[in-house]
């Protein structure tokens, strides 16, 4: 199976999901979010970081389950755009808008 290349939509919703999760996470360590959602520590990392900017639905789901934040407000805050690019943006691959 061929993976796409990500879209700069999917790339700043990656960044903006790994900085609500670090602050929803607040003072508790990664390594106790990680294990209680049932992933590795890294795994919860690169997400944080927004090295794995579209982890799987059920990843998701059990660090929010685990964090007590609920799927809708997960994703009322990442959809919250302030880019705002036109129509042929969201379907060219980043590395290509970028080398333009």
């Amino acid at each position: 199976m061929v993976r796409l290349p990500l879209t700069l939509i999917e790339l700043q919703r990656g960044e903006r999901l790994g900085a609500l999760l670090r602050s929803v996470r607040s003072e508790r360590t990664m390594v106790d979010v990680a294990f209680e959602a049932g992933i590795s520590p890294e795994t919860l990392r690169k997400i944080e970081s927004g090295r794995i900017a579209t982890p799987a639905f059920a990843t998701i789901a059990a660090i929010a389950g685990v964090l007590e934040i609920s799927l809708d407000e997960l994703w009322a805050a990442l959809t919250a755009d302030t880019f705002s690019p036109t129509a042929d943006e969201y379907d060219k691959p980043a590395r290509q808008r970028l080398a333009s």
